[in-house]
């Protein structure tokens, strides 16, 4: 079923072997901020490898963010002013659904509950860009989105070159990917403010656990699940390199 988007509020940017009972749990934060102060501390010896609080939390950072970019991407699908914009929202609709889909198959092996809704802050987001129409729609959706994607390119290169776990290890992986190609969108739209981003970025507001915490899932609650769109025909893979012209050919001497 698709995410409901009935959100209110206003923007703040910035079967495995041997699971113990503490990966169960259901993480205290998942926003920028980290979990504790030791986030490397096993949690769950697993078949895939060991599984750290830092592993556990990035794979719960990939289900948020899905639960609120996949319906931005749809209301960008909509409402985007400009072809640019509205393939950024095809992107992030099938990125996501990708990710989506891999956060399901592995949470259960791992012993890890995903939530089934964003944290306040990210549906904040989506009701803020909600608002606005036009360029200014474009703009604000864009600008957030880029902030958000560029804060967590790096916590993916961390867990990337950190976690012995092969299911994170397959998930950083594709995340990598679909962020980069996220990014790469989202720039060609022509409204990123980089100088506002990049300060956003590196200096976000401390914000309390609850705004940047997911609700954790009602006992019973189906898992929602953010629906394929093979029909928008695109690839979420990392765009590749430009290619360099060919070389002109020397000219004949004689």
């Amino acid at each position: 079923m698709r995410i409901s988007r009935n959100l209110a509020g206003t923007v703040v940017l910035v079967g495995a072997l041997g699971l113990t009972l503490t990966a169960l749990a259901y993480p205290a934060m998942i926003g920028v901020e980290t979990t504790s102060s030791s986030t490397d501390r096993i949690i769950a010896n697993t078949r895939y490898g060991p599984l750290t609080e830092a592993d556990r939390d990035f794979v719960v950072k990939v289900r948020s963010a899905g639960l609120w970019e996949y319906p931005l991407g749809e209301l960008a699908l909509k409402k985007g002013s400009t072809p640019e914009m509205r393939e950024a929202g095809k992107h992030l609709i099938v990125g996501h659904a990708g990710l989506d889909a891999m956060c399901r198959k592995i949470a259960p092996e791992l012993g890890i509950t995903l939530p089934n809704q964003a944290t306040p802050q990210q549906q904040q987001f989506v009701a803020t860009s909600a608002a606005e129409s036009g360029k200014e729609f474009d703009s604000t959706a864009a600008n957030i989105m880029r902030v958000t994607h560029g804060q967590i390119f790096s916590v993916i290169a961390k867990i990337r070159a950190t976690t012995r776990n092969t299911l994170v290890r397959q998930l950083a992986d594709l995340a990598n990917d679909t962020v980069l190609d996220h990014i790469t969108v989202l720039e060609k739209t022509g409204t990123i403010n980089f100088e506002q981003v990049n300060l956003q970025q590196t200096m976000p507001p401390k914000l309390p656990a609850d705004q940047v915490t997911p609700p954790p899932p009602q006992p019973g609650s189906p898992m929602v699940v953010l629906t394929p769109r093979p029909d928008l025909n695109v690839n979420t893979a990392a765009p590749a390199a430009p290619s360099s012209p060919a070389p002109s050919p020397s000219p004949e001497i004689g």
